[in-house]
Order: C-alpha cells, then sequence, then structure tokens
C-alpha cells in the first residue's frame, strides 16, 4: 500500500541550499565523487530506477534512521514549507549510505550526515495550500505539518485520494496485472506468466512526459466554485464508505453532494454519474440534491444523461459564471427512491 510521508523542505537556509542542489536538478551519480561513494548493490538499483545516470534526491538524518528503514519504492512525498506543498515526489529507491550523501550535502551541525537518501521516480512543482490539506476528512485546521511526519494508512489514503495524486508505481502495478491476465486469457505460455509476476514493475513502465503526478484542475474548478455559495450555503468535504466527495453543501435546501470533474468529455460525465450514485448511498443523511461539477458544458446528451439520474449538470461558462442545467422535480424525486 502507498503511504505518504510529510516533509518539511523549505523552513531554513540549509533546506533552501538543499532544495536548490537536489531537487531544482536532477544530480548525476555515475561521476566522481558520487559514483566513489556507491556500494555495488545501490549503484546497480539507481540504474535500474534511473537508467540516464541521474536523479532527484532528499535525505533524512540519522534521528530518523527507524522511521527511514520503512521507505518503500512508490511512497508519496509531500514538500512543505511557507503554509503550501511546494512540490509532490514519489520514491524510487531508498538506502542508507551517509558516504553518498555528504556528496550531496554538507552534514548538519548537530545531526550529522542526512544517510537516509531516496530518489525520486517522479517530481512535480505545486502551490498546494494547507487548508486544502485541512478540509480532508481526519485533518485538523491550523496543523502546520512540523517535522517529518509518516501518515498512517488510512490517513494517507485519504491524501492521495484527496489530492487526486496518480503514482508511477500503482500504474505499474496495473499495466504487470493487465500482462498476466492478458496472458492468461490468450492461452499464452505459463513462462509468460512467471516473467510477468517477477516483481520489478519499476523497470517495465516508464512515466512519458508530461504527465502529472497530481491532478490540479479539479481542486481549482471546487475552489472557484465554492468562492461563489451563498452565505447561507456551507461547503466541507466528507468521508464515506465510497470515497472522499468533492464537496458536501449544506444550505436552506438541504445537503447536496457535487462531483468535479477537470474536463466536460462523455468519459468524465460517465464517472461523475458513477461516483455519485455511489457517494449518495453511502451518505450520512439523506441528500436532496446530486449534482456533477464541469470546466465547460457536456453535450447536451450527456446533460440529459445526468438529468436522467436525478443529477444537475453544472458548468463554468466563458465569462467565469456557473451554469446549472437541473434536473426536473420529477427527475430527481424518481430517483431518491433508488438514492435512498
Amino acid at each position: 500500500m502507498t503511504r505518504v510521508v510529510i516533509q518539511p523542505s523549505y523552513g531554513n537556509r540549509d533546506a533552501w541550499r538543499h532544495w536548490a542542489d537536489t531537487l531544482d536538478q536532477e544530480v548525476p551519480f555515475t561521476t566522481a565523487p558520487r559514483q566513489l561513494a556507491l556500494t555495488t548493490a545501490d549503484m546497480a538499483a539507481l540504474m535500474d530506477f534511473h537508467p540516464g545516470g541521474s536523479a532527484r534526491f532528499w535525505g533524512a538524518t540519522g534521528n530518523h534512521d527507524a522511521r527511514m528503514a520503512t521507505l518503500e519504492e512508490g511512497d508519496v512525498i509531500l514538500f512543505t514549507g511557507k503554509k503550501i506543498v511546494r512540490a509532490i515526489g514519489e520514491v524510487g529507491y531508498s538506502f542508507r549510505n551517509s558516504a553518498f550523501a555528504n556528496t550531496l550535502w554538507d552534514p548538519h551541525e548537530e545531526r550529522g550526515s542526512y544517510q537516509n537518501v531516496y530518489s525520486l521516480i517522479a517530481f512535480q512543482r505545486t502551490e498546494i495550500p494547507y487548508e486544502e490539506i485541512w478540509d480532508l476528512p481526519g485533518f485538523n485546521p491550523g496543523d502546520n505539518f512540523m517535522g517529518l511526519r509518516f501518515l498512517d494508512q488510512a490517513k494517507s489514503d485519504t491524501i492521495l485520494q484527496g489530492l487526486a495524486i496518480d503514482t508511477l508505481t500503482a500504474a505499474a502495478q496495473q499495466v504487470t496485472q493487465e500482462s498476466r491476465l492478458t496472458a492468461a486469457l490468450s492461452g499464452e505460455t505459463a513462462q509468460f506468466l512467471d516473467v510477468e509476476a517477477v516483481n520489478t514493475t519499476h523497470t517495465s513502465y516508464t512515466r512519458p512526459a508530461g504527465i502529472t503526478l497530481v491532478h490540479r484542475a479539479e481542486a481549482l474548478l471546487v475552489s472557484r466554485y465554492r468562492s461563489e455559495l451563498a452565505p447561507d450555503e456551507t461547503a466541507r468535504r466528507i468521508s464515506t464508505r465510497a470515497g472522499i466527495t468533492d464537496l458536501y453543501v449544506t444550505g436552506p435546501a438541504g445537503p447536496e453532494i457535487i462531483e468535479a470533474k477537470r474536463a466536460a468529455g462523455h468519459q468524465f460525465v460517465r464517472q461523475a454519474l458513477g461516483q455519485l450514485l455511489d457517494y449518495v448511498i453511502h451518505a450520512p443523511e439523506p441528500v436532496t440534491r446530486l449534482s456533477a461539477l464541469f470546466p465547460a458544458p457536456p453535450s447536451p446528451a450527456d446533460i440529459a444523461l445526468l438529468n436522467r439520474y436525478g443529477i444537475d449538470c453544472i458548468h463554468q461558462a466563458p465569462d467565469g459564471a456557473f451554469i446549472r442545467d437541473a434536473a426536473t422535480d420529477d427527475q430527481r424525486q424518481r430517483m431518491k427512491a433508488v438514492w435512498g
């Protein structure tokens, strides 16, 4: 299971320098002195994850040895500072090597070498305010995430879903699983299945250039819509057995669940439809309205599809205003029997 680690990384002069040295740019590790500091096993593993011979790196000092020993390929790092998540990364190879660490960063004057080193197989700069995390179920407003923090699995899952984070490792695992199934269904040899079963997914899938780790369009659309709510409406996110809602709005008309999508094509309409019908049966109280939110109008046929299931379609007009294509009262009342 993918875990999330909150890593303060921009709070002092040393952190700024480390960021500039090993996060703003990839660092070559196949030339002296770094090459000489790596064991044969470490070099082989790094080359497996980073065939080009360079990578972004971060590290932690020896007082974090026990926790850092549990860091695994595919874990997600939130690099925080100045009350924002400044970047999100995915762990590649994690190892302990003070000699190598000292070629990247000068040792801390009190805590020594940043010997718990990890490379990143994906890295994306972001500007996610802490408020977006505080808004997620299980997190506390005002928490400034001081100190290195390994989240438990429940909170990790909340972050991954709530911030819409995709990982290279999960994608690789899906490719491997599909390959196994394809082989089995097509009657290919057992030898092929044995090869596919080898747990080296990081070598079987390469993230194409431009693919993002965290999807921000939906969060920004929700933020914009939320700012337009009436004074007597309040919005939050709730956790259900089906997942975390994008918005749960309460007001004079009763509770409304809103699911946002980053595009208005048919596939996104279908996704919103399915998620809303899943959320509503797990809501903590009877819901009066379901709505799908898009950055542009879906096709008339797709709006009609949503309305047929009693779901409103909200979309942003070119001038920035939000337009609601509402289901009729008859459509909504007919579907409430299904929702409940």
